[in-house]
């Protein structure tokens, strides 16, 4: 099981996709570090914002949470760069991702802050001269910075960087529900180059990568998701409140529920193993809304590994011929595939 800690809403960043930022939660309301010691183990925790590192007391959750899981990954917009590179010396082991919209102007047009790209890359620099391994960019598509993907895909790859991706969301969580990708072409353009390069790479890991950028594909088209999603059993999110939740994704008008509060039992199975989970399941096997996230679709492309293993053999063993992915199981491919044509 995987788990997401919001650990604030308080963010710096004036992203144009998220407002977090105007929502932000006030100290005193924010869960306290002792309420993280009834989280069960987990097989990996990501721990995300607003920016985490606006909490002076991240150091003491972190504490913690080493002791229920090996990995953790903590998602940050880079911007409290002395805070980062102290933790960082102290536990070398961490992961962490810093959110990089794209080059330098566009990312710092997209985050509302000028400088932003120059601390993130700053702050990635020094972590990788520090011999830190698991460090690394992401970046979320919108309308504007598709091209930019494929230059920081670049900049990732020669600094031997992770690089993660997404398409935005609309959701409680960000506060957004007038995020549309309108120029659906450009921005698929982009993503197929993305995936066919990652396909040409030799490490397996990238081509899972392909396969989780082809579901985001899927996603923009407004298609089914590839996969079930198994929120709310195979991963779990905890608001900065101590609202446990399904996941992320939810949106009001659509629909909304949780678990319960971690400060009000002693331990989290009370949460986890009640006839309310049963519902929320229920709930998110009919949701409508058919995101593509990787903190809920990471865990069932290891779950279900046939469909993303099919997919991935087919279009490696393509990119080793020459051609693009076929970003479909459709007919449409194999009957090209069968008469020599590439698609």
């Amino acid at each position: 099981m995987d788990a997401s800690i919001i650990v604030t809403y308080r963010c710096p960043m004036r992203c144009k996709m998220c407002n977090i930022w105007a929502n932000p939660t006030k100290l005193e309301e924010e869960l306290k570090p002792e309420e993280y010691r009834k989280l069960p183990q987990c097989n990996a925790i990501n721990v995300t914002g607003g920016e985490p590192f606006f909490r002076e007391d991240l150091e003491e959750i972190i504490k913690i949470l080493r002791t229920k899981t090996n990995r953790i990954v903590i998602s940050s917009s880079g911007y409290f760069e002395d805070r980062i590179i102290k933790l960082f010396e102290k536990y070398p082991d961490l992961g962490i991702r810093i959110s990089i919209e794209g080059l330098s102007q566009k990312n710092d047009e997209l985050r509302g802050r000028e400088g932003g790209f120059d601390k993130g890359l700053r702050t990635l620099l020094n972590l990788h001269d520090m011999g830190v391994k698991d460090i690394g960019f992401g970046i979320t598509v919108s309308n504007n910075n598709s091209a930019d993907m494929l230059s920081l895909y670049s900049l990732a790859k020669q600094l031997n960087l992770q690089f993660a991706t997404a398409a935005f969301h609309n959701s409680f969580y960000f506060h957004k529900y007038d995020n549309k990708i309108t120029n659906l072409e450009e921005v698929e353009s982009n993503f197929r180059k993305l995936i066919d390069k990652l396909l040409k790479e030799k490490h397996p890991k990238s081509w899972a990568r392909a396969y989780f950028n082809y579901g985001l594909i899927n996603y923009i088209r407004g298609n089914k998701r590839l996969l079930p999603c198994e929120a709310g059993t195979e991963n779990f999110f905890i608001d900065p409140f101590g609202r446990v939740l399904p996941c992320n994704g939810m949106e009001e008008d659509k629909w909304f529920d949780t678990f319960g509060n971690i400060k009000d039992v002693s331990s989290f199975d009370e949460l986890w193993n009640t006839e309310k989970a049963k519902e929320i399941r229920e709930h998110v096997k009919h949701c409508p809304k058919n995101c593509w996230m990787i903190g809920t679709a990471s865990p069932v492309i290891k779950k279900y590994p046939a469909e993303p293993m099919k997919w991935i053999l087919k279009n490696k063993l393509r990119s080793m011929q020459g051609k693009s992915a076929c970003l479909t199981f459709c007919d449409e491919c194999n009957v090209a595939s069968q008469n020599g044509e590439e698609k």
